[in-house]
């Protein structure tokens, strides 16, 4: 069964936008896992205008399942990781100022600096992943910077899906085959939902984590937080 790991910024979006501390961080990663989530990703901005640092500190002493940080590595980001030591780290490489993550890691160019960042983390037994196109050349440049896992970026598998599922999902398939090829885990997210992670999970060969954030809170927000959790759960089975 491919993980469900929720993604819960839009939590602490939502509180930050009134301040206080309603709806509680804490409490939500609680529920998650006790509604059958198997990991918490958090996913800090330097802004901090949805989760803070603070909170990626404070979630370690709560999440029980595997609690997964992801991020641009910059400095401050890399030490709050190295301190907090989550089941996974997860390179994004977002741009200070971005709405939301849009693109992955070119990983020929900045090879060089992965393998770095990469082994730092893996010196302090914290599993690694690199956030990447469909392009099998990234695939390629991941393993060579010596990453222990993939995340596929799914927004353009998730624009096409209405119009064309099988050509949609066509590249993240002969993506995860190389991946596997290659000795690396395959994890995927940013843009799956509930109408279109079956498929996903059904053409993706060795998919063994689904991030899911946006989509899995809006979609609770009608039919409930458990509920949905149990929704994804039965898709990934």
């Amino acid at each position: 069964m491919t993980k469900l790991s929720v993604n819960i910024n839009k939590i602490a979006t939502l509180r930050n936008s009134r301040g206080g501390n309603t709806p509680d961080v804490q409490q939500v990663a609680r529920d998650v896992e006790r509604f059958g989530g198997q990991g918490i990703t958090v996913h800090p901005r330097p802004d901090e205008r949805h989760i803070r640092y603070q909170d990626a500190i404070d979630l370690q002493q709560i999440v029980t399942t595997e609690f997964n940080i992801e991020g641009n590595p910059i400095p401050k980001f890399v030490d709050m990781v190295l301190a907090v030591k989550p089941t996974q780290v997860t390179l994004v490489p977002d741009a200070i100022d971005a709405i939301t993550s849009n693109s992955g890691w070119d990983t020929i160019t900045h090879q060089g600096f992965l393998k770095d960042i990469l082994a730092e983390f893996k010196r302090n037994n914290i599993r690694t992943s690199v956030f990447v196109d469909p392009q099998e050349k990234m695939i390629e440049g991941a393993a060579l910077a010596g990453t222990d896992r993939i995340e596929l970026y799914t927004e353009a598998y998730a624009t096409e899906y209405p119009n064309d599922k099988k050509n949609a999902v066509a590249p993240y398939a002969k993506c995860a085959q190389l991946a596997l090829d290659s000795g690396l885990g395959i994890n995927a997210g940013h843009d799956l939902s509930l109408d279109n992670v079956q498929f996903f999970k059904q053409q993706v060969p060795g998919l063994l984590e689904v991030s899911i954030g946006h989509a899995l809170i809006c979609e609770s927000l009608y039919l409930g937080l458990e509920n949905v959790i149990q929704m994804y759960l039965h898709r990934l089975k």
